[in-house]
């Protein structure tokens, strides 16, 4: 069997541009929505020319133009979608209603990847409000894609690095601290991290295998399941310093998080379920999914203390 001609939606985004660039790399016919609501972003319409420069080919649709949509889809097999999900930026899950409609009536797509790319929504039915939206959006969009019968792969990556390893899990910054460090309850509950160009790398390579077929893929690469009291170890080892340490108690937090704007509310909440309930780590997988770094150990993963070194 070829590879499969893959659509890249929201290919101009944070973990989008990763997806179009694994895909060309991986030798797939890659094709990236362009939308005509870009308008005057410059920056993402240069970094769409560059993709076709690399091989890839734009085409026009719009969230507003279902016929252009299914046109779209028409010309692949597999549709993977990497649209916002971030409040403080844009929040835009519920708009792939709209590309299940079009997947449903194009017929052909043997593999739909909607964005997830997190922790996973189906385990988060209880999450704190207001960050619960989150995860109800993105069942609202697996509820469509299943009676659709359409095919799909759930990813679900747990950490992205550039949220909350560069910045050693800290609220408000991307940036490892020198001097002192906020820890969550004792900071000793696991929690995974994924830079997130092998997000991308292990989210191409499921797209052609049937093992992952209507599974959900957690990406949980064995050495980089650490708690954040361990994450800080590392930078402390490699700056040579040990940092004045502040431990935060769960009732501590949430007063905190009262005070905040809304959108801050919505994703800062998710730091009580990943570090005071270590909702990433504290299941099995089962039958219903597998687990990235075992189906494709040829993914040379990027380890933190590697990762954090550029921080130095």
């Amino acid at each position: 069997m070829g590879k499969s001609k893959v659509l890249v939606v929201g290919g101009t985004g944070y973990i989008g541009r990763r997806i179009v660039r694994a895909c060309l790399a991986e030798g797939h016919e890659t094709y990236v929505v362009q939308r005509p609501e870009l308008g005057l972003q410059i920056e993402k319409l240069q970094m769409l020319l560059s993709f076709k420069k690399q091989g890839a080919h734009l085409l026009q649709a719009s969230f507003s133009d279902h016929k252009s949509l299914v046109d779209a889809v028409k010309k692949v097999d597999v549709v993977i979608s990497a649209i916002s999900g971030v409040h403080f930026r844009t929040h835009c899950i519920t708009l792939q209603l709209k590309l299940v409609d079009a997947i449903k009536e194009a017929g052909n797509v043997k593999r739909f990847l909607p964005s997830e790319f997190g922790l996973d929504p189906a385990r988060m039915g209880d999450a704190l409000e207001p960050g619960r939206v989150t995860f109800v959006d993105k069942m609202a969009v697996r509820k469509a894609i299943e009676e659709a019968n359409i095919p799909f792969t759930y990813i679900s990556a747990n950490l992205f690095a550039g949220y909350f390893a560069g910045s050693l899990s800290q609220m408000g910054s991307f940036v490892p601290p020198r001097d002192k460090v906020h820890l969550f309850g004792d900071g000793t509950l696991k929690a995974v991290f994924l830079d997130e160009d092998d997000v991308a790398a292990y989210t191409v390579k499921a797209i052609d295998d049937p093992r992952t077929l209507n599974k959900t893929l957690y990406l949980r690469p064995p050495q980089n399941i650490l708690s954040q009291a361990e994450l800080i170890g590392i930078w402390e080892k490699l700056i040579g310093k040990e940092l004045e340490k502040t431990y935060i108690p769960p009732e501590g937090f949430l007063t905190t998080l009262k005070g905040l704007d809304y959108k801050l509310q919505v994703g800062i909440g998710h730091f009580y379920h990943i570090f005071y309930e270590g909702c990433l780590t504290n299941f099995e997988i089962g039958e219903e999914g597998a687990e990235a770094s075992e189906l494709y150990p040829e993914v040379n993963y990027t380890r933190m203390d590697e990762y954090l070194k550029v921080y130095v």
